[in-house]
């Protein structure tokens, strides 16, 4: 960086000054990566930090240009270049005539769900050590609940129509626009001084430019990993503890509402694959999951009721109203169930000392 650019900004100096002495240590003598200069966007980070992943392009240098005899010298190139062409390793999306979307998905893919498309096989396993049929479903779920919203972020593509949200007369509630990974990726591109930027040599300002993108690169990659590192310690073997859960669900209650998962299994991710058993199971459906805080020989229960849908607040059957908002000793006595711990405002959930306990509220919940 440049001597003088806004010394007041000493945690961004210190930041770009490590990464530069990272780079300085680091042989980049892998295959050129090639992607545009300029305003940069939340698609091409990640397309870039997950090609980084893979062995071949570990220590790959990375070039930042729109010129088209640089961009041709590259080995590999993301979102510039007006060519899609994985055989070549190019990967743009701003083609008139682009369409290519995702095996059974409709969102037009971006620079990060082209690179994810074809390399993400390679990029979980190399992740995760896991093969096969685990990182087929793992390259199917990380792109819907992951990449997918990279995609249609950079392809203007809204999760719910405007023109359908007007219809129903529904407004949102609050602006969320700041919240996206794609926000926090725009906020990359207006750090810094202007007036001393504007000081810099052409040179000086693209090296500034190329550190603030490499940050960007690396704060989206780290949640691509963490949800990869998520999906497969967590997810991925809860799939057959739910589905076991869910088949034995008539031995738990009699109306089949209820769904116990095992002990020893505190935060198991159920929602996921609950909806799934229940689908091809015919659409039988369970009111209330049973599940233990912690791993712990002692540990509370807790009851929740389940949503509606994936991802929604509203439930199919509430906690009763009258238990909403009570806790401890109170709560006992109202429900005639000793040990209760609370249950929460929303009727959504509610905890017991003990299993029994949790299991005999889930069952007066169903009766109801």
């Amino acid at each position: 960086m440049a001597p003088g650019i806004n010394p007041s900004r000493g945690r961004e100096e210190a930041l770009n000054a490590d990464a530069a002495s990272q780079s300085k240590r680091q042989k980049l003598d892998g295959p050129l990566i090639g992607t545009h200069n300029g305003h940069f966007h939340a698609d091409e980070a990640l397309a870039v930090h997950l090609l980084r992943i893979l062995p071949t392009y570990t220590n790959s240098p990375l070039v930042r240009t729109r010129d088209p005899a640089t961009l041709a010298s590259c080995h590999t190139v993301v979102d510039v270049g007006g060519t899609y062409d994985a055989s070549a390793n190019r990967f743009d999306h701003h083609q008139r005539e682009f369409t290519t979307v995702f095996p059974n998905r409709s969102t037009k893919l971006s620079a990060a769900g082209l690179v994810y498309m074809h390399h993400g096989p390679a990029i979980i396993a190399q992740l995760t050590g896991l093969s096969g049929d685990d990182v087929a479903l793992l390259h199917e779920k990380l792109y819907a609940d992951f990449i997918e919203a990279f995609d249609a972020n950079d392809n203007g593509i809204d999760a719910i129509p405007s023109a359908a949200l007007k219809q129903a007369g529904l407004t949102p509630k609050f602006d969320a626009r700041g919240f996206t990974l794609a926000a926090v990726v725009n906020r990359y591109n207006h750090t810094g001084d202007a007036a001393a930027e504007e000081k810099l040599s052409k040179q000086e300002g693209q090296a500034l430019e190329d550190e603030r993108f490499m940050r960007a690169s690396r704060f989206v990659g780290e949640q691509f990993e963490l949800a990869v590192s998520d999906a497969a310690s967590a997810w991925l073997p809860a799939r057959g503890l739910v589905r076991e859960a869910y088949g034995k669900r008539f031995d738990t209650h009699a109306s089949g509402q209820i769904v116990v998962l095992p002990h020893r299994t505190g935060g198991l991710p159920w929602a996921d694959h609950l909806y799934e058993a229940e689908a091809e199971a015919g659409g039988e459906k369970v009111s209330y999951v049973l599940f233990p805080e912690s791993g712990a020989d002692d540990s509370k229960w807790r009851v929740r009721a389940v949503s509606v849908a994936r991802g929604e607040f509203s439930n199919r059957k509430d906690l009763p109203d009258a238990w909403k908002g009570v806790r401890d000793e109170e709560l006992s006595k109202l429900s005639g169930i000793p040990g209760c711990v609370f249950v929460h405002a929303g009727g959504f959930i509610g905890g017991n000392q003990t299993f029994d306990g949790a299991l005999a509220m889930a069952v007066k919940a169903v009766e109801a």
